[in-house]
């Protein structure tokens, strides 16, 4: 089993540090994007990152469909989301900011390396940039209400994962000194040994 694309996409490391936690062995295979765009196409024509390649060759890509092809056979001791309908929804909702928050600093990202200068459209950025601190205060809230010291699962992955990507990426428009709680939480599982394993850079 292979898993392709850079650990620098918040959707790469999240599929990465998930697949490690239910326990499943797998290759990494750090093709880019950008820069080894052909070397990508070879293993999936739509070249999307994460890819991962399942044992029997069938290809695999979006972190969320991986994650839920692994949820759906974990044991109910692995398993990473709640069971319970309540405790789902807000799992989900938990997770859903964290991805809205990814794919916003993505966008500002791409504005501001893949856009020449004289063709960026601030109207734009702005409403991206609400969006993304929207985002952020949303999973702020959630985690200084949030108890402490629970089972590792798919909410707080998620989150840690896209807080550390938008710090490496736009600490600039996201201040850390204004979402204290969610911070907090994204370091102490940048300490841990799991997310160790798959640094960002």
């Amino acid at each position: 089993m292979k898993l392709i694309g850079m650990l620098d996409s918040p959707y790469v490391r999240r599929a990465a540090i998930s697949l490690d936690l239910y326990g499943v062995a797998f290759e990494h295979d750090a093709l880019s994007v950008f820069s080894t765009f052909e070397a990508f196409a070879q293993v999936n024509p739509v070249v999307k990152a994460p890819s991962l390649v399942l044992d029997d060759g069938t290809v695999l890509m979006d972190s969320t469909l991986i994650i839920d092809y692994f949820e759906a056979q974990a044991s109910d001791a692995s398993k990473q989301l709640p069971r319970q309908p309540a405790a789902l929804a807000q799992g989900l909702q938990v997770i859903g900011l964290a991805l809205a928050a990814c794919e916003k600093a993505v966008q500002i990202v791409y504005e501001r390396n893949l856009r020449p200068e004289e063709k960026l459209h601030q109207p734009w950025i702005e409403r991206v940039t609400r969006q993304l601190l929207a985002a952020c205060s949303g999973l702020d809230g959630h985690y200084a209400r949030a108890t402490q010291n629970t089972p590792l699962d798919q909410a707080q992955i998620t989150s840690a994962v896209a807080w550390s990507f938008i710090q490496l990426m736009v600490a600039d428009v996201v201040k850390a000194d204004d979402f204290p709680a969610l911070r907090a939480h994204a370091e102490k599982l940048e300490q841990s040994e799991l997310f160790k394993r798959y640094p960002m850079v």
